[in-house]
């Protein structure tokens, strides 16, 4: 089993849109999926509380901080979303379980400041440094056309670490979030350039 963590201590970055679609791809590829929630706030497991039956399935991983329940077995990929402000116990247990984080990231200077701490705080784990954990990069909600993306840009550039792609600022996320739907479950036609934007993220995260 692949276990993928989103997560960024900065709140409103987009965690939970690319944990429930990344859930929605593997579902999507036949794959037998989890999506678990360690946000107090439950967001990803609301989402899957009115995504329609009729859609490839994600099961709900109940995984709590003082007893966490073990996963399906025969399980093949794991999606953990994690809360703004993650530290502790939360993010040992994440990490714990980790093969894979991906940190979404905005484009804002406050974004860039509190993510440029937290992957300090990411290198400095023993399974980070030891190259059991791999770490990708996402921009979200990035304006080609503006200062800020270049500010972005410059920012990622630095890093030592893949950076999988930028997702642009749409309302596709959104309309489909409220009916539990992901990009894989609509017309191709309707999000084909959010596909093409996701493309080398889906494969770095379904690498082994």
């Amino acid at each position: 089993m692949t276990v993928i963590v989103v997560a960024n201590p900065k709140g409103g970055v987009g965690k939970s849109t690319l944990a429930t679609n990344l859930a929605g791809y593997f579902a999507a590829q036949g794959e037998w999926v989890a999506l678990a929630d360690l946000d107090k706030q439950h967001s990803a497991h609301a989402w899957l509380g009115i995504r329609p039956d009729t859609l490839p399935k994600v099961e709900r991983w109940q995984l709590d901080v003082d007893s966490p329940a073990k996963p399906p077995k025969g399980l093949e990929r794991a999606v953990i979303d994690t809360p703004a402000a993650v530290h502790g116990n939360r993010l040992a247990l994440a990490l714990e379980l980790a093969d894979k984080v991906i940190v979404p990231l905005q484009p804002s200077i406050f974004d860039i400041l509190a993510t440029q701490e937290f992957l300090q705080r990411l290198a400095k784990e023993k399974a980070v440094r030891k190259g059991s954990i791999e770490i990708g990069i996402v921009g979200m909600r990035v304006d080609a056309r503006t200062r800020s993306a270049d500010q972005l840009h410059r920012f990622v550039e630095g890093l030592d670490l893949p950076v999988l792609g930028f997702l642009r600022d749409t309302q596709n996320y959104v309309q489909m979030a409220a009916h539990g739907l992901t990009l894989w479950d609509v017309a191709r036609t309707r999000v084909e350039k959010d596909l093409e934007q996701w493309q080398p993220i889906v494969e770095w995260a379904a690498r082994k």
